[in-house]
């Protein structure tokens, strides 16, 4: 049974990930992401993860997205498209074309290696052993052993970073606002 949610969850976080890149509606877009994450917690549970499953559907599949609902709701319809900036003549477009194509094939360059190099190894092995109880691979207790002792620095870091951004991010936005409201009042007097 486990080897069918596996090929079910594999299946939709692969096509949930391809519909984030391919579909052209912002919002269908999201939807396949949180489509993609949920297929991912499923994924997360078969490894006996559970708190990272957890953490997956309630901050990433829940908060995140939401925020970026909110985003695509806010920002709404560019002028131009992605895909029609991208298509665009001159230097910009085209240098835009050709990183793409360089990040892609390194990307798949790198996938092709380690499944073909390590990753198909590992096929017809069981795998690592399951040893229940509370400290356990994946449980609350494991995991918040591990930041609170061999990641507390990068753990506090991220943590430090991550205020930083959100700061940032109030401030920018309330810089915004104030350069669009004397152009309101020019445009509607």
């Amino acid at each position: 049974m486990s080897a069918v949610i596996f090929f079910v969850a594999a299946i939709g976080a692969i096509a949930g990930a391809t519909g984030v890149v391919l579909i052209r509606d912002p919002f269908f877009s999201v939807l396949s992401l949180v489509g993609h994450l949920l297929s991912l917690a499923a994924l997360f549970l078969l490894l006996r993860a559970e708190l990272v499953a957890a953490v997956q559907v309630v901050v990433y599949a829940g908060a995140v997205m939401v925020l970026y609902v909110f985003v695509v709701a806010y920002v709404g319809g560019e002028e131009a498209t992605l895909s029609e900036r991208l298509r665009g003549s001159g230097p910009v477009g085209q240098g835009l074309r050709a990183g793409a194509v360089v990040v892609g094939v390194a990307i798949l360059t790198e996938l092709l290696i380690a499944m073909l190099g390590t990753g198909l190894e590992a096929i017809h092995k069981d795998g690592a052993g399951y040893v229940p109880g509370p400290h356990a691979f994946g449980t609350p207790a494991y995991i918040g052993q591990l930041l609170l002792t061999r990641f507390l620095l990068a753990f506090e870091i991220a943590s430090f970073l991550l205020l930083i951004a959100a700061v940032g991010a109030v401030v920018l936005a309330g810089r915004m606002h104030e350069h669009a409201e004397p152009e309101q009042a020019r445009v509607g007097a």
